[in-house]
């Protein structure tokens, strides 16, 4: 007896970043052909015209919203059954790989993005559980938490998933805290993957879990995107967030000049959390990761503000260098 498997296919997902204007942003696709959802720019790999993943992915972004990238790095492998709905006999399985890119908005790109028909979307339309940077967001109190509490301890609630509710529990407090001081701004996947597994958002009823499916009605936690492209995009995040800790990444998204306000807000609009000022000026002045450029800025509103630059040759002073900033 001859084994079949399904044919499997390699795509290519870019999650690309921008911030402006304290807002992070995600570039998106739309996608009439999937019930109207938009979703990040993706395409397969072809061995035969792409020398390597990183070739490919550069390629197509480019024909999809004519962005050059610059930053890119590759986040996961996603390979789940289920990741593009239901897998029909004789179609190919998708197995794709991600990448973060991180670049910055200009009015050129801008143009050429809206010709291609992509757009940035803040990130926390997507994630609106996400933003701590006014106190803890009001729908986890009043929406989320209420439901996750009651699918943690429901012993029936995963008929397929054979995961016990102390599992459940155990899973809900280290991804959500105990408390809003516990939260950690880094497990952006976990806080999502709990909110897929108990089907209370939209991709869990696409993809036919029964903990969704037998809901209903579904509560508006964020924008969809098609497919598994909501994951890619929490992982995304919480590789950008955890990666400011350790690495300077965080001005691949800032202009030449700049700023400590700038580049303030900038952190905070990744990692969800207001910053204490002086801390935060404190923190930047023993990284020595900027230094003055001897300009001023006068669009603060108030007395003219310092601009500075980032200290490129730091790369090779240090090996790891980045804001281990905390939140005020």
């Amino acid at each position: 007896m001859v084994a079949t498997h399904a044919p499997i296919e390699i795509g290519l997902n870019a999650v690309i970043v921008s911030v402006e204007k304290s807002t992070p942003y995600v570039l998106t696709i739309p996608h009439a052909e999937y019930d109207g959802y938009e979703g990040l720019p993706f395409g397969h790999f072809d061995p035969l015209e792409h020398r390597t993943f990183e070739v490919g992915l550069r390629a197509f972004v480019e024909q999809q919203t004519a962005l050059r990238l610059g930053h890119v790095e590759q986040l996961y492998t996603f390979g789940d059954r289920g990741r593009h709905m239901t897998l029909q006999e004789g179609e190919s399985h998708m197995v794709s790989v991600g990448y973060l890119a991180l670049t910055r908005q200009t009015p050129e790109s801008k143009e050429m993005l809206s010709a291609q028909g992509a757009r940035w979307r803040p990130w926390y339309d997507f994630f609106p559980w996400e933003d701590w940077r006014s106190g803890a967001p009001k729908i986890l109190e009043e929406q989320v938490y209420p439901l996750l509490e009651a699918y943690c301890a429901d012993p029936q609630a995963d008929h397929d998933d054979p995961s016990t509710v102390t599992r459940r529990q155990l899973q809900y407090s280290l991804a959500f805290g105990e408390n809003p001081s516990s939260w950690d701004e880094e497990r952006v996947l976990e806080r999502y993957e709990l909110m897929y597994g108990a089907g209370i958002i939209k991709e869990a009823l696409h993809d036919f879990r029964p903990s969704a499916v037998t809901r209903s009605t579904l509560p508006d936690f964020g924008e969809p995107l098609i497919f598994d492209h909501r994951r890619i995009l929490a992982t995304a995040v919480s590789r950008l967030r955890g990666k400011l800790k350790y690495r300077p990444v965080v001005f691949e998204l800032m202009p030449p000049e700049f700023t400590l306000t700038d580049l303030q807000r900038t952190v905070e609009a990744i990692s969800g959390h207001h910053l204490h000022k002086q801390n935060f000026r404190r923190l930047v002045d023993a990284a020595k990761l900027v230094e003055p450029n001897g300009r001023t800025s006068t669009t603060t509103g108030g007395r003219p503000a310092a601009m500075y630059r980032f200290r490129r040759e730091i790369l090779k002073e240090r090996p790891s260098m980045g804001l281990r900033v905390t939140r005020s």
